[in-house]
């Protein structure tokens, strides 16, 4: 059987923003590797779990002489069954594979189940972690787990200073009870009064669990029918587009990890105020580059937004440090570490 080129891959995860689901970040990752000359290929795109799972177990041994190496990505959940069967099946295969966690809720997971993912961690000849919080939280689980941050294209992101603050608000995520989405409108109500002319764009697609029901249902029971606009899913190339339009991005999440939402708020200059769950302490820095409140907090939430509308200093100083974050998560920083990663994994299992 003839072998595979060094520079092959098979990538695991889930390719579902073409049927309106988030776009993650495997998604990104596939197309610039074949921009550098890649032999990449993906599974899956199936929108339903089981055939989703079927697809990825066909495609790692039907298509087991096209690739060298694999990334599989990693969930808490049902998801984790995934990653497990199929790293069994590449172990089948006789092909190596690097493991990459995501979701604040794994080391939750791993805490629940310690023994199901210490096997799956040290069954991967390497395993990424997208933060800092990850990378700490998964060692007694993995060693040396290696950090490589979700990145974006940072040249998509016009930055712009934040000077002066309008009330114009930003919520951008899946509407699904882990991001608390109707937090954002119940700020909203308690700014009202002070701030008559505030306005919160929501952004992002129903995930069909009734959160979007019960936005609805918050903006009707506040009146904020003027002060509240949905737009539903926007394609990844038209969400610098939507920043835009505000000056002040909420992250109402009760569970995250590295949100890439956040990263693209930051870029384009708004000033962002977020939960501190799990991994977003370890990003972002309180009163430098971002405004940290307790999770499920609407007085804290709203009484940070005030700060920023009353405080011009301190949002220009958030402006600015935003973009400065995260620029080290540019995707020109990023790739070649991926690439550098993927071809000693391929050379170590010649």
């Amino acid at each position: 059987m003839k072998q595979a080129p060094a520079k092959s891959v098979l990538i695991i995860g889930n390719f579902l923003s073409g049927a309106g689901g988030s776009r993650g970040v495997c998604e990104e990752l596939a197309p610039r590797l074949e921009s550098t000359g890649w032999n990449v290929i993906t599974a899956s795109s199936r929108q339903n779990r089981i055939m989703r799972l079927i697809d990825m177990i066909k495609t790692a041994v039907s298509q087991r002489q096209y690739y060298r190496v694999a990334q599989v990505d990693v969930y808490s959940g049902a998801a984790f069954l995934w990653a497990e069967v199929v790293s069994w099946v590449l172990r089948a295969v006789h092909k190596p594979y690097v493991l990459t966690l995501h979701g604040g809720n794994l080391p939750i997971f791993a805490a629940r189940y310690p023994r199901r993912v210490r096997r799956l961690m040290q069954s991967a000849t390497a395993i990424t972690a997208p933060s800092a919080y990850l990378y700490e939280q998964m060692q007694p689980y993995c060693a040396n787990p290696i950090l490589l941050p979700n990145p974006i294209e940072l040249a998509n992101y016009p930055y712009r200073y934040r000077g002066t603050l309008q009330p114009q608000l930003v919520w951008l995520r899946a509407f699904h009870t882990i991001y608390n989405p109707s937090l954002a409108i119940q700020v909203v109500g308690m700014l009202k009064g002070t701030f008559p002319e505030i306005h919160l764009t929501m952004v992002g697609p129903n995930k069909g669990d009734g959160s979007f029901e019960q936005c609805q249902a918050e903006v009707s029971k506040l009146g904020l029918t003027t002060q509240v606009t949905f737009s539903g899913g926007v394609k990844k190339s038209e969400v610098p587009n939507w920043l835009q339009k505000g000056d002040i991005f909420l992250n109402t999440t009760n569970f995250d990890n590295t949100p890439v939402s956040v990263i693209e708020a930051m870029a384009c200059g708004l000033c962002v105020v977020t939960t501190n769950v799990g991994g977003i302490p370890y990003l972002f820095t309180h009163e430098y580059d971002a405004l940290l409140v307790p999770p499920n907090d609407a007085h804290a939430m709203a009484d940070a937004v005030r700060r920023l509308l009353t405080e011009p200093e301190l949002a220009k100083k958030l402006s600015q440090n935003a973009r400065t974050t995260v620029e080290k998560y540019d995707w020109a920083i990023v790739l070649p570490q991926w690439e550098d990663l993927l071809l000693s994994v391929t050379s170590e299992n010649q």
